[in-house]
């Protein structure tokens, strides 16, 4: 299998959209989900900040998203990626719905994370005068650090998985090569080596979240 050097100059353009995506969207999605995750526990029953209404709530709204898949989920928000991008087409809007979709998905995994974490350390932490501002990040937070790292993790791979179904879309990256390329136009060796490329960063994701998990869990 040997590629032209147009063929090359395509793969790479489409790996650095699929990065810069990847990228923009994991960042988004902990800045909002990790909070969301920690919204869920706290206002759990008996918790620090008990609201069983507005618990109900964000479990609906969470439990809602996750249950429509990504492809059909890209085309419903088409209105609000216009409405913030100005257009639907291309990996800077297909940033919008990819951070939407995964951050209920990472809420849910900072949400079981957090609930690991022993009541009676939290119950100690309010004997000894802290806050629940303190409680949250000295207490439940950091000792879910090597959880919420793997939330992050296999947030990653999921972006990276949606970011390849974008490419039916027009969201480009990756995935968008291999349908517009290796699929509708029988170009195998661009279907392989997106393939392979695909492969090889996922492996990757997951070598570095199980070492930070490792260097953490050790400490």
């Amino acid at each position: 299998m040997i590629l032209t050097p147009i063929k090359w100059t395509m793969i790479q353009t489409a790996a650095l959209q699929s990065l810069y995506m990847v990228s923009l969207s994991t960042i988004l999605t902990s800045l909002a989900g990790i909070p969301l995750g920690v919204l869920l526990v706290i206002t759990r029953q008996r918790h620090i900040f008990e609201s069983a209404k507005l618990n109900f709530i964000l479990g609906l709204i969470i439990n809602a998203t996750r249950s429509i898949p990504f492809p059909i989920f890209i085309v419903f928000v088409i209105p609000f990626t216009r409405f913030i991008v100005g257009t639907s087409i291309g990996p800077t809007a297909v940033i919008v719905p990819l951070t939407l979709a995964a951050v209920v998905f990472m809420a849910r995994l900072t949400e079981t994370s957090l609930l690991e974490v022993p009541f009676g350390v939290i119950e100690a932490a309010q004997a000894a005068g802290a806050t629940r501002w303190q409680i949250i990040i000295h207490v439940l937070v950091a000792e879910a650090r090597p959880g919420l790292i793997m939330a992050i993790t296999i947030t990653t791979i999921t972006l990276i998985c949606y970011s390849a179904m974008a490419g039916a879309v027009g969201g480009g990256g990756l995935g968008d090569l291999a349908i517009r390329y290796g699929y509708q136009r029988y170009q195998t060796d661009i279907m392989w080596v997106t393939v392979i490329l695909l492969l090889l960063v996922v492996q990757g994701v997951q070598n570095l979240g199980d070492w930070l998990v490792r260097r953490i869990s050790h400490r």
